[in-house]
């Protein structure tokens, strides 16, 4: 039983993107080469964001939006401590403050209610992550960004890309949207890559001049960049993918929309809640429960793979416990971290291998 089915994918898109991939090798351009702006172009069209800049991964990309803002050191920018280490990472790469305030309990997203409180002369920026492929409240943290002199907002959205907030897309919410092609993501290629979205124009020429090593042209360079590019044969993969992504969405949603329900019987197992103002992804299906050890443990003598998406919160990290400051008592992030656990998702899921999967949490439970 695979926890995500890249083999099913990939038989059904095979043509598509082995041909894709063919272009690529005949053509030879490796780098830059012309399925990178086609993507970028397909993105824009995808998101209605007037620029999609792609780059190496959904790391970089956070780099990348945080450079382009003029994120340095002793700055500050608020986000969540219960995430994927990326989000702080590149905010201490940068010599800035991650500020850490909880979660909302439901969504694991940034408590939106909490943001202000944290917002000092420092507050460059606000990252919210959208985790598990669920959008977070951006039009609150984005009213609060614009009082408190239109602070730039960061949408994280390495999970979400292809969710719908209030009829709109992840990636083009708030200032700059950042996604991850990483193979596990909901629209993922065969290595590294990622994309950076704004509306902003000043903010794309910025992105891409970084991305290349600050050039505004060949070996002129205006800024300090990064060799930030997407590979040509990344490309080339996503384009192959984007033609089933829509039926793909659907089909998670679907999935979700099972599971909760299968679920909503089983005691001692807490499922996920989506806002009815957005749709969720599902960049991994994420339940909650006591005693997660022993329940894991128990799901793997059955046969049924697992993952644990976040076990230790950021604040608690040995890189960043001391170069954070945390706001409040982040008691939401500490409680989910240690009872969340994912199981198995991916538009390929059988109904009965659902309800499998199911019947054996029921007993892990026991």
């Amino acid at each position: 039983m695979p926890f995500i089915d890249l083999k099913s994918q990939y038989a059904e898109l095979k043509t598509s993107i082995d041909s894709r991939i063919q272009r690529v090798l005949d053509h030879g351009q490796y780098i830059m080469g012309p399925e990178v702006r086609e993507l970028e172009q397909q993105l824009e069209t995808f998101t209605g964001a007037k620029h999609c800049i792609t780059v190496a991964s959904g790391t970089e990309a956070l780099l990348i939006a945080l450079m382009a803002l003029g994120i340095k050191a002793g700055d500050e920018v608020i986000t969540s401590s219960f995430t994927f280490a990326a989000t702080a990472e590149v905010i201490v790469l940068l010599g800035a403050t991650p500020v850490f305030v909880d979660v909302d309990p439901v969504t694991c997203n940034l408590d939106p209610k909490l943001i202000e409180a944290a917002i000092t002369d420092k507050t460059r920026a606000i990252m919210p992550v959208s985790l598990y492929g669920q959008v977070a409240d951006m039009d609150e943290i984005n009213a609060v960004a614009a009082r408190h002199g239109h602070l730039p907002v960061i949408e994280d959205a390495a999970q979400s890309f292809g969710a719908e907030y209030k009829g709109r897309k992840s990636c083009n919410l708030s200032t700059i949207g950042c996604t991850s092609f990483f193979p596990s993501k909901p629209l993922g290629c065969y290595g590294d890559g990622g994309a950076v979205f704004t509306n902003d124009d000043a903010l794309a020429k910025a992105i891409r001049e970084i991305r290349v090593h600050g050039q505004e042209r060949r070996y002129y360079h205006t800024r300090v960049g990064v060799g930030g590019r997407m590979d040509t044969i990344q490309c080339a993969v996503v384009l192959g993918k984007l033609e089933r992504f829509d039926w793909e969405i659907a089909r998670r949603i679907e999935a979700g929309d099972r599971y909760i329900d299968m679920l909503a019987t089983i005691h001692g197992v807490d499922a996920p809640q989506i806002g009815a103002d957005r749709t969720s992804v599902w960049g991994q299906f994420t339940v909650q429960a006591d005693n997660r050890e022993a329940v894991l443990e128990r799901l793997k003598t059955l046969g049924v793979p697992t993952a644990v998406h976040y076990p230790v919160p950021l604040h608690f990290q040995p890189a960043y416990k001391d170069s954070c400051r945390i706001v409040g008592a982040l008691k939401h992030s500490e409680t989910a971290a240690s009872r969340v656990f994912s199981l198995p998702m991916h538009p390929y899921l059988d109904v009965e291998i659902q309800r499998m999967i199911v019947s054996k949490v029921a007993d892990a439970l026991v």
